[in-house]
């Protein structure tokens, strides 16, 4: 294998503010539910939902922030993942998340980018 051209390695600034924005819409949510079905305690639903997604956030960070693309030999890999520079039809931006659509449709993940917009600018270039 070649050296990478390119590698995109997680933030944890971008994961935590990702989970500060789920928190937020979780609370929200869940106090809407409350609401809805007429509990007196609509207000449970914030620390909730907070905590729904702090144990989330938790749990999954050393799994989520370990995960590591590169590109390297005309192929995009990482999270077991190879996709031929070839088969690359779309690149989107998903908040801090950069979404490959291959020309099959099948769709992947490049999570928690500190800056997506430049991570999408290296695949572009690579693909030519």
């Amino acid at each position: 294998m070649t050296e990478p051209l390119a590698t995109f390695r997680p933030d944890r600034g971008a994961y935590l503010r990702s989970h500060t924005w789920m928190a937020a819409l979780a609370m929200a949510l869940a106090m809407l539910v409350l609401w809805l079905i007429g509990n007196p305690y609509v207000w449970t639903g914030a620390p909730a939902g907070l905590l729904a997604i702090g144990v989330r956030g938790w749990y999954l960070a050393s799994e989520e922030l370990a995960v590591r693309w590169q590109i390297a030999d005309d192929v995009l890999a990482g999270a077991g993942v190879r996709i031929p520079l070839g088969q690359i039809d779309k690149i989107n931006t998903l908040g801090s998340m950069v979404q490959v659509v291959t020309r099959d449709g099948h769709k992947h993940l490049i999570k928690y980018q500190a800056d997506p917009a430049a991570t999408v600018a290296a695949i572009k270039k690579a693909t030519g």
